[in-house]
């Protein structure tokens, strides 16, 4: 194995022009953990406000910093305590160091599951933070079969992830975007509602006489405030994004960390290689190219994933 690695860097706070590709000391597996070689990691959102230190409080990093949590890729070493897991094996999962964006990275081995080969490496690389996302999302409102359920980001990287779980569980959704994306949502099931002017008219005539049941938020606080408008029950108002707001309705804030469990990312991996999900890759780009990356993703409204290609 080479003595050296690969990986994505940044030595203070600030925007994606702080961040480099430099050469690391290869990662060792210890103790209940392996190396992986990475073949695909996704970007997130979340990187970038780590990053740029909006979130220093809650998140501080110690610098230099790496960056990124999800991975896939093979198995290159294998620490003392592993059971389960060689050399050689393709894995998918998530690691807690936020270095994943890199050639090599050393992730506990309760992290990564088994990649199944219909799900390509950039679906992989890309699964674990949307997937848990949604699905800490989903359980957050619990929509039963004939509900209706309104997504706001509805075909963002979450947001096409979750809409497509909801509708597998006999949900309708009705889901908020732009009018570029309405043709993907009816391909997967949803009722695409334009964002805009004249939203919470429109979201009344989706929804019909039985109105809005629940109600997801991957946008903004202005989300929640429409979800009051509609009637929604704080219980059943949903959000990842506007936490200050929420806590001033009492509408919920579940994300990531609630659905971090290993058998939460089996399910979702089945979600995917049976195909009643199927997550979107929106680019690929090297890892030299990471700013680049982040360039696109930071313009908004992207549908689907970024993914960096080690």
């Amino acid at each position: 194995m080479s003595q050296t690695a690969q990986a994505v860097r940044f030595d203070q706070y600030g925007d994606r022009d702080e961040l480099y590709v430099t050469d690391v000391p290869m990662p060792e597996a210890g103790p209940g953990e392996v190396v992986v070689e990475v073949r695909a990691a996704g970007i997130n959102p979340f990187d970038a406000m780590i990053r740029s230190g909006v979130i220093r409080d809650l998140f501080p990093v110690d610098f230099p910093s790496g960056q990124g949590s999800d991975l896939a890729g093979v198995v290159s070493a294998v620490g003392a305590g592993v059971d389960g897991l060689g050399v050689g094996d393709e894995v998918l999962g998530w690691s807690p160091s936020g270095a994943t964006q890199a050639t090599h990275v050393a992730v506990p081995a309760i992290h990564v599951v088994a990649k199944p080969p219909q799900v390509s490496w950039e679906v992989a690389g890309s699964l674990h933070m949307v997937g848990a996302t949604a699905y800490a999302a989903l359980r957050a409102v619990a929509p039963q079969p004939g509900e209706t359920v309104a997504v706001s980001a509805a075909a963002g990287g979450v947001g096409s992830f979750l809409v497509q779980m909801l509708t597998g569980r006999g949900v309708r959704v009705l889901g908020i975007a732009s009018s570029a994306n309405a043709w993907w949502l009816q391909k997967h099931g949803v009722v695409p509602v334009p964002y805009g002017d004249g939203l919470l008219e429109r979201l009344e005539q989706a929804a019909g006489a039985g109105g809005v049941d629940a109600f997801i938020d991957l946008y903004g606080p202005e989300y929640l405030d429409l979800a009051v408008a509609l009637g929604i029950k704080p219980d059943r108002i949903q959000t990842t994004v506007a936490m200050e707001r929420a806590a001033q309705i009492g509408a919920r804030t579940d994300g990531r960390h609630n659905a971090t469990a290993r058998e939460v990312l089996v399910e979702l991996v089945g979600l995917v290689a049976s195909g009643a999900v199927e997550p979107t890759i929106a680019a690929t780009y090297p890892l030299d190219r990471v700013a680049d990356a982040f360039a696109e993703l930071e313009q908004g409204h992207t549908h689907g994933k970024i993914v960096l290609i080690p």
